[in-house]
Order: structure tokens, then sequence, then C-alpha cells
């Protein structure tokens, strides 16, 4: 077990929550807005962490991956949509909902790129926005990998018609072993790392 700096652990974790809260709530306010009021029915409209915190994907996982070195960053509570409150254009609407959660994690990236050339010289809150930058660009490329569930398999659905959009329909119910394919295989990693090297390349 690696030497556990828990002030350090602590700063990662609420920078991950609220992250992720604002993840969940940039899907719900994109949902509302587009005719689906199921997630504000439900309290999910809202930067309250406590209403997002799935308690595996948010606390125990990534407890594990900073305790046994894994590439591992976590998840909240998905947000509830409704397709057919989101008739006649559901795909469409849908594909949306899904990138606002990854955009919302892209602007928290820039806010924290911004603050961070604010800040001079090597500092506690220097060290946490150098994370909430990294952290969030993370979420974004990893949520963007277009394969569903994530958002990136949401918005490709989006983007596809006709028989090559029931053919990747007909994919949906095998995604999480798709994805844990890809986490076990490496090839996640090999995909996202570089692109999100590259993003917090652009940012600093």
């Amino acid at each position: 077990m690696p030497n556990i700096d828990f002030v350090q652990l602590l700063i990662w974790l609420l920078i991950l929550i609220g992250s992720l809260t604002v993840h969940e709530a940039a899907h719900a306010w994109a949902a509302d807005r587009l005719g689906d009021p199921t997630a504000r029915n439900l309290g999910r409209l809202s930067l309250n962490p406590v209403v997002h915190i799935d308690p595996i994907g948010t606390l125990l996982f990534p407890l594990i991956a900073i305790l046994t070195n894994l590439p591992l960053i976590g998840w909240a509570k998905p947000v509830p949509v409704s397709m057919a409150a989101l008739r006649p254009h559901y795909r469409q609407k849908f594909m949306v909902i899904a990138a606002a959660g990854p955009a919302s994690n892209l602007v928290l990236a820039v806010l924290a790129a911004i603050l961070l050339r604010l800040v001079a010289g090597s500092s506690p809150l220097s060290d946490a926005l150098q994370v909430a930058l990294e952290s969030n660009v993370f979420l974004a490329v990893f949520n963007m990998v277009p394969v569903p569930p994530l958002d990136g398999g949401n918005v490709l659905a989006g983007l596809l018609t006709g028989p090559m959009a029931e053919a990747f329909d007909r994919l949906r119910p095998y995604g999480f072993v798709i994805l844990y394919g890809l986490m076990l295989s490496g090839l996640l990693s090999t995909i996202a790392w570089p692109v999100a090297d590259t993003v917090v390349g652009w940012l600093l």
C-alpha cells in the first residue's frame, strides 16, 4: 500500500464529487430545458452533491483506485431521462443531454486553468486547481468514448440514422461488456490518456 496523504486524498475526493455533481446537474438541466422534467421532479436538477452521489462509484471505487494506483476515476448516479417526454426528436435531444455532462467538465477545466494562471507559484491552491483541471479533462474525454452507456455512445447514437442507428442500438445491451473489455485490455487508457494529456497541454 502506498504512503497516503490524507489531506490530498480528501481534496481529490472533494474535487471528484464536485465535478461529478456538476456533470450530472448539467444532464438534468439540459433534459429539463428540452422538455423532460423527470430529473427536476426527482430533485436531481441540483448542485447538492448528496442527490448525485453513488456510494460505490463516487466513494468506494475512487478510494480503491487511489490505494491501488488503478486508473479509475468513478461515477455518480445517472440522471433519469424519459424518451417519451423528448419526442418527436428524442434521439437528437438525448444526444444534447448526453453531451451536456462532458461539456460542463470542460467548462470547469477551463475555469481551473484560468485560475491556475492567476495563482503565483506552487501552493496547496495551485495543486488543487491542477487536480481539478486534469480530473475534469479526463472525465470529459472518458465520457465521450463512443461506447454505450457512456455519454459518447449516446452522442453517437443521436448522430446515426437508419440501419446504422439500428445496428448501434443493438449493441447497447453489451455496452458494459465492451467498456470493461476496453478497460481491462488497456485500450481505453491508450485511447483516452493521450487525448486528455493533449487537452490539458492546450489549457496550460
